[in-house]
């Protein structure tokens, strides 16, 4: 018991540090005043039976005077995705099936940036709500940086799937701190795969897809990629312009966060075991011993610091409601699903399956071109 103990308090500290980040946090992203930026943009899309949710994605990045070009790069998609993309009007690149070794999203975005003619690539998921503003904001910030990740406010339905949602986002703030601040280095940084930007030539030069072709969590892998390159990678705030509608349900909610939660094909064994204790000890474990009538001081401490962080997620939902402030209960369900994303991680994603990343995406992967990728 006393084991554990200490165990818990370690753990406990560990992750009050990589709260305390929060304090330097910046500001949220705002419109810039500026709404035309000095370079040309080009959005890049990559759809695959994306036909219900593609509207509301494309249609507000068509009246936004910042993109000079809008691209949907069809994945071979089963649905209606390419002739409603045609319909609206974007340039539409029909995607080839991927190569040996590619993830199909990496290929997509790696046909979607050739076929782009702005120095400056947006990328956005399909289930993305961009407000306008969104774009030029993000080319201003690549002067002083050269990859921008934006966090965005989530859309969810009901009270469970909120609550399951804000379990699993907590768990990526335990073991790696509030978006903004600076990870204490490239092998735990974090980056949004559902908007990213950077300028294309120095994409090119870096061979950033190619050199993650391999990976279900291609946006991670490429982050860490290319800040061990020397890149300048931020992660910014970004709710105020953009939303995302991610799932169709609580049952959604479980499988498609299951698949990368644990960021399994990124972190090593040791980083895995570390970012399980954090969660099992830290939010599952007072959670556990509340229920059971017996929680220790220190466990009500922790159940503090949890709602805390709650009410810090506030601004990450674009209806925040009970499902949020009942969300520290359903942690130790949080837990067991990251526990079986490390010991079972799927590689499967809209009807395709892989297998682990081959060996030369792997060296690829390890190879540092020094600042290559820099402009």
């Amino acid at each position: 018991m006393r084991a554990l103990t200490a165990a818990e308090t370690v753990a406990g500290l560990t992750v009050a540090a990589r709260l305390a980040r929060g304090r330097d946090r910046p500001p949220p992203l705002a419109a810039t005043v500026r709404p035309d930026p000095a370079e040309p943009v080009s959005v890049v899309i990559p759809a695959r039976d994306e036909e219900r949710r593609l509207r509301e994605c494309v249609v507000p990045l068509l009246a936004d005077p910042a993109v000079r070009e809008v691209i949907v790069v069809d994945d071979r998609s089963r649905d209606g995705t390419a002739r409603l993309a045609a319909d609206l009007g974007v340039t539409v690149v029909a995607g080839t099936e991927p190569p040996a070794g590619w993830v199909g999203k990496q290929w997509a975005l790696q046909q979607g940036m050739r076929a782009a003619a702005g120095s400056v690539v947006v990328l956005l998921d399909a289930d993305t709500r961009p407000k306008a503003g969104l774009c030029a904001a993000l080319a201003d910030l690549l002067k002083d940086g050269d990859l921008i990740s934006a966090g965005p406010r989530f859309i969810t339905g009901n009270e469970v799937e909120q609550a399951l949602h804000a379990s699993f986002l907590a768990t990526l703030v335990y073991r790696f701190g509030p978006i903004g601040p600076a990870a204490s280095g490239p092998g735990r940084l974090l980056v949004n795969g559902q908007c990213l930007a950077f300028r294309k030539d120095a994409m090119v030069r870096a061979d950033g897809f190619a050199r993650v072709r391999g990976h279900l969590t291609d946006d991670v892998a490429l982050g860490r990629l290319l800040a061990r390159d020397g890149w300048r990678v931020a992660f910014v705030d970004a709710g105020a312009l953009l939303e995302v509608d991610m799932h169709t349900g609580t049952a959604d909610v479980w499988r498609e966060w299951g698949r990368s939660i644990a960021l399994r094909d990124v972190t090593t064994p040791v980083g895995l075991a570390g970012d399980l204790a954090a969660v099992w000890l830290t939010m599952a474990l007072p959670v556990l011993r509340l229920l059971g009538g017996r929680p220790a001081p220190l466990d009500v401490a922790l159940l503090g610091q949890r709602f805390l962080l709650t009410a810090a997620l506030r601004g990450s939902y674009r209806t925040p409601g009970a499902g949020l402030l009942l969300s520290p209960l359903l942690d130790p369900v949080s837990a067991v699903r990251l526990t079986l994303s490390v010991l079972r991680p799927t590689r499967t994603w809209r009807g395709r399956a892989y297998g682990r990343p081959d060996g030369a995406a792997v060296r690829a992967r390890r190879a540092r071109p020094g600042r290559s990728g820099r402009r």
